[in-house]
């Protein structure tokens, strides 16, 4: 080192003048980094020192190295600043990187806050991320809104029950709800509590004795949904259900009869004319039977022209045996003619009117 030093002096080369130098190319670089700091983020740090912001100058470098929009979260910081609602610039950051809208969240935090609603920056971006709309949330949530059961998209017109007496009423009911900003992300949706609502109208319209009693105090089918609690596990809390129209419909009960009866008539036609085809088929079977037997008799009286024969040829039967038997058959078939003769006689003989 010496000996450097020593040649350099020999050289004329002075170390303060050195030292000078570098000093003057140091300060050369930071002033062309300030400029161009400056230049690229002179008026966002402005605005942020000039609203109370305190942002570092590496929280910039930062933010341009991670390509966050500085303007973006400056813009944030000073609505959130100026609204006194604390927040840091590293969540802000955080949440822009995890693909939220951050000036959604500070003006639902902002709104928030003038409502007197107790809402975190941790549960606003969680809101947020979720997908849910943060400003019409907060907006119901201070404003409650009201739900028409059943909706107006809804493929039905209106809420039907029937009652223990088998009237059906035709209902429209308006919800009134608040939403719950601790329970909206995994809370339920809107259709959830409005098939709720409808189910607990046909219950309450269920349990009436009479339809009567429904229409003298349509009050009571509210009062039955509230203590059903319907809006549990849903990201809105019922305030009050309106029962809107009630008109009374078809007599399901009647109607539900008359089918019956139907349906027993049907079954009691189709009885019978199951036993009149199995009367027809007995009937068919016994005329086969007698068709049977006569055929029976048929041969076996064919086989006594045989069997005659047989006798002659055996010596069995004589002629004269032979003619006493067609005597004995001429006289059999006289009596039975004329008795037949006398049994219509008889029958002519008796009073119209009489067996």
């Amino acid at each position: 080192m010496i000996t450097a030093a020593l040649f350099l002096a020999q050289e004329g080369f002075n170390l303060g003048d050195g030292f000078f130098y570098l000093l003057l190319a140091l300060g050369g670089i930071v002033v062309v980094s300030l400029f161009i700091f400056f230049l690229k983020f002179g008026m966002l740090y402005l605005q942020a020192m000039s609203s109370g912001c305190h942002i570092k100058v590496m929280e910039f470098i930062g933010m341009y190295l991670r390509k966050i929009p500085s303007r973006v979260i400056v813009d944030a910081l000073v609505m959130a600043t100026k609204a006194g609602v604390p927040v840091d610039v590293e969540n802000l950051q955080a949440h822009v990187l995890a693909r939220g809208n951050i000036r959604v969240v500070i003006q639902s935090l902002v709104a928030a806050s003038r409502a007197g609603i107790d809402l975190s920056f941790e549960r606003a971006t969680a809101i947020d991320l979720a997908g849910r709309d943060m400003i019409d949330a907060v907006r119901t949530s201070v404003n409650p809104k009201v739900i028409d059961v059943p909706q107006s998209d809804s493929e039905l017109s209106t809420i039907d029950g029937v009652s223990k007496n088998g009237i059906q009423l035709k209902c429209k009911v308006r919800v009134t709800v608040r939403t719950n900003l601790q329970r909206l992300v995994g809370g339920a949706t809107e259709e959830t509590v409005v098939a709720r609502v409808g189910q607990g109208i046909v219950a309450a319209i269920g349990m009436a004795e009479d339809h009567k009693e429904v229409l003298a105090n349509p009050s009571r089918i509210s009062k039955k949904v509230l203590e059903e609690g319907l809006d549990a596990g849903t990201a809105f809390e019922i305030v009050s259900i309106d029962i809107a129209d009630i008109t009374v419909g078809e007599n399901i009960g009647a109607r539900l009869l008359t089918d019956q009866a139907e349906a027993q008539k049907r079954q009691a036609q189709a009885e019978a004319e199951a036993q009149r085809a199995r009367a027809v088929a007995r009937g068919q079977e016994m005329e086969a039977l007698q068709r049977e037997n006569r055929a029976k008799v048929i041969l076996a009286e064919a086989a006594i022209p045989v069997a005659i024969s047989e006798s002659f040829r055996s010596g069995n039967l004589g002629v004269m045996d032979y003619y006493n038997l067609l005597n004995v058959q001429s006289d059999t078939r006289m009596r039975n003619r004329l008795g037949a003769g006398q049994e219509d006689a008889k029958t002519d003989s008796k009073p119209p009117g009489t067996n």
